[in-house]
C-alpha cells in the first residue's frame, strides 16, 4: 500500500509544472477573449450554435456559466446553449496535455465534441422555437465557480492547479488501488465489453465538478476504456453550467429537459463512436 501511495504521489508531482503552465496560458486567453466572446454570441443568434460550439471548446473559467446566464435571459437560443455544453472541454485539455498526450489526439477529441455540439445545436434550433420575451443583464459568471479569475491570472492559475492536483492525486490513488487488487486486464475487459457503461459515463460527466473530466480522462489515458466511453462522459461535462441553469432559469421543466437531452446525447454518440469503430 505504501508503494501505491508513493507511486501515485510521484505521478501527480510530475504533472504540476505542466498543469500550471497550461492553466496560466488558458487564463491569459480567457481574460483577453471573454468579453469579445460574449459579444459574438449575443450579436450572432442565427449562427449561435456554430459560434458557441467553437468557443465552448476553449476551457474558459466561466464560459459555460456565461452562456447559461445569457440563455436564462433569452439572449441566446437553446441550440447555442446545448452546443456550448457539449463542446465544453472543462479540465480535460490541461489534464491530457500535462500527461504528454499527442496534441493531434487532443485536437481530434475536441473536434468530435465541437462537431457534435454544432450538429445537435443547429438541429435543436430548427425544431425548438421560443419567443424571447425578456432580456436580463449580461455579466461574467466566473464568481459562481469560485475560481478567483477577477483577482488576476496568476492566482487563478494557482487555484486551478491546486484543485486539479488534489483531484488527480485522489483519482490516481483510487485507480492504482483498484488496478492492484482487481487487475488491469479485468477492468479493461469490463469497460470495453459492457455497452451499458455509456449510461454510467454520461452520468459521471453530468457531475458539476472538474472531478468528472479527471476521472474520464484518467480512465482513457490508462488504456482502460474505449473512445466512445470517454466521449459519452466528456460530452455531458458542462462544468458548473448546469448548476447555474437551475439557479438562473426559473423554468424547472425546461431545465430538466435540457439535462435529459445532454445525457441522452452523450449516451447515443458514445455508443455510435464505438459502433462505427472510430479510434484516434
Amino acid at each position: 500500500m505504501l508503494d501505491i501511495i508513493l507511486d501515485s504521489l510521484i505521478d501527480v508531482l510530475k504533472l504540476i509544472p505542466f498543469l500550471f503552465i497550461a492553466f496560466l496560458l488558458l487564463e491569459y486567453i480567457e481574460h483577453k477573449m471573454s468579453k469579445k466572446n460574449e459579444k459574438i454570441l449575443v450579436n450572432n443568434r442565427k449562427t449561435g450554435p456554430i459560434i458557441g460550439g467553437v468557443l465552448g471548446a476553449f476551457p474558459q473559467c466561466g464560459f459555460s456559466a456565461m452562456a447559461t446566464k445569457l440563455f436564462s435571459s433569452r439572449v441566446i437560443t437553446l441550440g447555442t446553449l446545448i452546443a456550448v455544453y457539449l463542446s465544453t472541454s472543462d479540465e480535460m485539455l490541461p489534464i491530457m496535455l500535462s500527461r504528454g498526450t499527442n496534441i493531434l489526439t487532443v485536437l481530434k477529441i475536441i473536434g468530435i465534441k465541437v462537431f457534435v455540439g454544432i450538429f445537435v445545436g443547429l438541429l435543436i434550433d430548427v425544431f425548438y422555437k421560443k419567443k424571447n420575451d425578456h432580456h436580463g443583464s449580461i455579466h461574467n459568471m466566473c464568481n459562481d465557480e469560485h475560481c478567483h479569475c477577477e483577482e488576476g491570472i496568476l492566482k487563478s492559475s494557482l487555484h486551478h492547479t491546486v484543485s486539479i492536483t488534489i483531484y488527480l492525486l485522489i483519482t490516481i490513488l483510487i485507480f492504482n488501488i483498484i488496478i492492484y487488487y482487481v487487475g488491469e486486464d479485468n477492468i479493461k475487459e469490463f469497460l470495453l465489453n459492457n455497452k451499458g457503461m455509456y449510461f454510467i459515463s454520461s452520468l459521471i460527466g453530468l457531475i458539476p465538478n472538474c472531478a468528472s473530466s479527471v476521472v474520464m480522462s484518467e480512465v482513457y489515458l490508462s488504456g482502460m476504456s474505449s473512445l466512445g466511453f470517454l466521449m459519452s462522459g466528456l460530452l455531458t461535462g458542462a462544468g458548473v453550467g448546469l448548476l447555474i441553469l437551475f439557479k438562473t432559469n426559473k423554468n424547472l421543466k425546461e431545465n430538466i429537459v435540457i439535462v435529459f437531452l445532454i445525457y441522452i446525447i452523450g449516451v447515443i454518440f458514445g455508443y455510435l463512436i464505438d459502433l462505427l469503430g472510430i479510434v484516434i
